[in-house]
């Protein structure tokens, strides 16, 4: 990467300690973590031992702490957010207050210390959303894209998104889940078996932000192109590597904010993307508030698209799923440990 000095909110997460990782592999000169977690900054510092980390205690609710950390750097990689869905259902000014006045502080700061390279991460549960947790984030995408639009082509700073599913083994999701219930002998719960979830290594988050930091436009929102699963198949294939064939599930029922499918692209965005491969560009609407132009002289033939979601994707059998969880270092970790125990 062109960036040498890079600030990563929410940076002792599962994406941070990943990225972060990375970054430092490719000889950037600082990286800044920006978090409200001193234990985890502490145990992070210990374990990476590396003095081009650089730790910062602050939250992006708090606009003077987000400015202080932004001067200087080349790049943002703004992960710091609140992301389980029932936490945020009954939560909801919460996951406000931290993905949406958070986000907003953070890009504010961007513009105003005229930071190259700005992404902000965010999820599939932004289209249509039908949860707060999913609410929050495309206001997230929306307040980037504002500023994206206010800033235009030519600015010092380039505003973009990304939008991805499920991080496979990040904190709090499922796969760690059925792992733990295995090894305690208690029943694999699971919401509804015929659910379809995007499902994406955490490498391919890492990556995916990389991407859009090389090659954005002001205000696109990159989505790449994930495979998924139903749950059932997840959880068999869980099963079938820790070789418990009869290892019982138990199905408790939709929770709060959950849906059948997940859609990483929407039908109307995909009208003006661009195919990048592994990657969707997801173009910036930049007009402006006056709409005559659009109406008299907007283009009729619009060829008509489906979204893309866990439903009509490329789906993963067992088989498949298996071999993706296996290419995971944690699970074949979680793997090794049970066979040997």
């Amino acid at each position: 990467m062109k960036a040498k000095r890079i600030l990563v909110t929410g940076g002792t997460g599962s994406f941070g300690k990943k990225v972060v990782a990375s970054l430092l592999q490719e000889g950037v000169e600082e990286v800044r973590i920006l978090s409200r977690d001193e234990g985890k900054q502490d145990l992070m510092r210990g374990r990476m031992a590396d003095p081009r980390l650089k730790f910062h205690i602050g939250d992006v609710r708090d606009r003077d702490s987000v400015e202080r950390v932004a001067r200087g750097v080349d790049a943002i990689f703004h992960a710091a957010a609140l992301k389980q869905v029932p936490s945020c259902e009954f939560f909801p000014i919460e996951a406000v207050r931290t993905n949406v006045l958070g986000s907003e502080n953070v890009v504010r700061a961007a513009m105003n210390h005229k930071v190259k390279s700005v992404v902000c991460l965010s999820t599939d549960k932004a289209v249509a959303p039908v949860n707060a947790m999913g609410m929050s984030k495309a206001l997230m995408e929306k307040v980037a894209r504002a500023a994206a639009r206010e800033l235009g082509q030519d600015a010092d700073t380039t505003i973009a998104c990304v939008r991805y599913g499920n991080v496979l083994y990040s904190r709090g999701s499922v796969v760690p889940l059925f792992i733990d219930q295995i090894k305690r002998g208690k029943p694999i719960t699971v919401t509804e078996p015929t659910m379809t979830r995007f499902l994406m290594p955490l490498e391919d988050s890492v990556a995916l932000v990389k991407f859009a930091i090389e090659h954005a436009n002001q205000g696109d929102l990159f989505v790449h192109k994930a495979k998924a699963s139903t749950i059932a198949d997840l959880v068999e294939a869980v099963k079938q590597i820790f070789d418990v064939p009869d290892h019982p599930v138990d199905v408790i029922g939709w929770r709060h904010g959950e849906k059948l499918y997940e859609t990483l692209a929407s039908a109307q965005e995909l009208l003006d993307s661009e195919d990048m491969g592994d990657y969707y560009r997801l173009r910036l609407d930049d007009r402006d508030l006056n709409y005559a132009s659009f109406f008299s002289e907007g283009d009729e033939d619009r060829a008509e698209r489906e979204e893309f979601n866990s439903h009509n994707c490329d789906r993963l059998d067992v088989e498949g799923t298996k071999q993706l969880l296996l290419s995971l270092p944690e699970v074949r970790e979680e793997v090794e440990a049970w066979q040997a125990r």
